[in-house]
């Protein structure tokens, strides 16, 4: 399998002043589907915003025309999780908010429920190319209190092994209002992770572990989830907080299909970076377990993936993809051989394009 990169969102083109956030999987006949936000007239996280798509039929080496595949008028449609069911159909789950709601208002309380984060379900029944309206799933898998949430960011998973195998698993964050004197809302004691769950394809959801501390020490963000050989669920997560490092997992048991933690989130300083997302992907043959994010822990620089052969206990390093700029990354197995990474980067900016690299599975074990 060659080392080969390919481009499918470069800021600046087909509308868009800029692209972030990306999220890749690959369907039933193997075709990759790689998602975005679109953002219409710059580089924040709030605004116009659609969430676009490309698709490969060639394992990423070449992709067909953008669509924007969810929009939400002027405001904010983001956040893409999407994953591939058994029945063939895709789902994609999203969030939605106005276009003024920044995250600090969100997080401070000065956003009226109606334009804040609200939680969206659309899905496609032929490969991507056509997709149904969304409809809105906010009651189900948003507690009242909760005032910042996020889907994922990255793809979500369906779990194929156990008593819960079907089971769809949306790796999301929220956070709550201030309980110490003197805080708006905004710091990172307020983070915390949870999951939306399926057992029925997407037609209802609801809310499965919940990890809400604000003790100021450790508060997952932003979190990624990956099955494991004997259907635990692993989740890593951004830490915003004191604890050491800027990474956090944990587990669910085989048996539960992320609906409890085993332990809540703990320190991950074996995987060291700065302040940013990540995606975690378990190889099923071989068993290994990746994990891919900017390694330099001073920038977001420095792409690289790592690998773990105890479930995420340990990690080393086994491919540097490049010293450049680089931020928000997504995992997809493309096939026996191969594995992407759909990754933000550029020579002198992070965000300057979403790029597609090809690596063999012989380089990552």
């Amino acid at each position: 399998m060659a080392y080969d990169s390919s481009v499918p969102f470069r800021a600046g083109t087909e509308g868009y002043a800029s692209f972030r956030i990306p999220a890749v999987i690959r369907t039933a006949p193997g075709t990759l589907l790689a998602f975005a936000e679109g953002r219409v007239r710059s580089t924040a996280d709030s605004g116009d915003i659609d969430i676009v798509l490309r698709r490969s039929t060639d394992g990423g080496r070449t992709w067909g025309p953008l669509r924007a595949v969810a929009r939400n008028g002027r405001d904010t449609a983001g956040n893409p999780a999407p994953v591939a069911l058994g029945s063939g159909r895709v789902l994609l789950v999203q969030v939605r908010s106005a276009a003024d709601a920044t995250e600090e208002r969100i997080r401070r309380g000065l956003v009226p429920a109606a334009g804040g984060r609200r939680v969206w379900v659309q899905h496609s029944d032929d490969d991507g190319v056509a997709w149904s309206a969304p409809h809105e799933i906010t009651k189900e898998v948003k507690r009242p209190g909760w005032r910042w949430y996020a889907t994922g960011p990255g793809h979500a998973l369906r779990l194929t092994r156990g008593p819960h195998a079907g089971r769809v698993v949306v790796p999301a964050n929220h956070s709550l209002p201030p309980t110490v004197p003197g805080d708006d809302g905004t710091e990172g004691r307020y983070n915390g992770a949870h999951a939306l769950l399926s057992d029925d394809d997407g037609l209802t959801w609801r809310i499965g572990y919940t990890d809400s501390d604000p003790d100021g020490y450790l508060n997952p963000n932003e979190t990624t989830a990956a099955e494991l050989p004997d259907g635990a669920v692993y989740l890593n997560a951004r830490n915003d907080s004191v604890a050491p490092g800027h990474r956090a997992d944990a587990c669910s048991a085989p048996a539960d299909g992320a609906e409890r933690l085993v332990k809540p989130f703990r320190p991950q300083a074996g995987l060291a970076g700065p302040v940013v997302q990540g995606s975690v992907l378990h190889l099923g043959t071989p068993d290994a377990l990746l994990f891919s994010g900017p390694a330099d822990p001073r920038a977001r620089a420095l792409m690289t993936v790592r690998a773990s052969r105890d479930r995420g206990l340990t990690w080393r390093d086994v491919y540097p993809l490049s010293g450049l700029p680089a931020a928000y990354c997504d995992l997809v197995r493309i096939d026996d051989a191969g594995v992407g990474l759909l990754y933000e980067t550029g020579d002198f900016s992070a965000y300057s394009t979403i790029t597609f690299r090809r690596i063999p599975v012989e380089e990552l074990v």
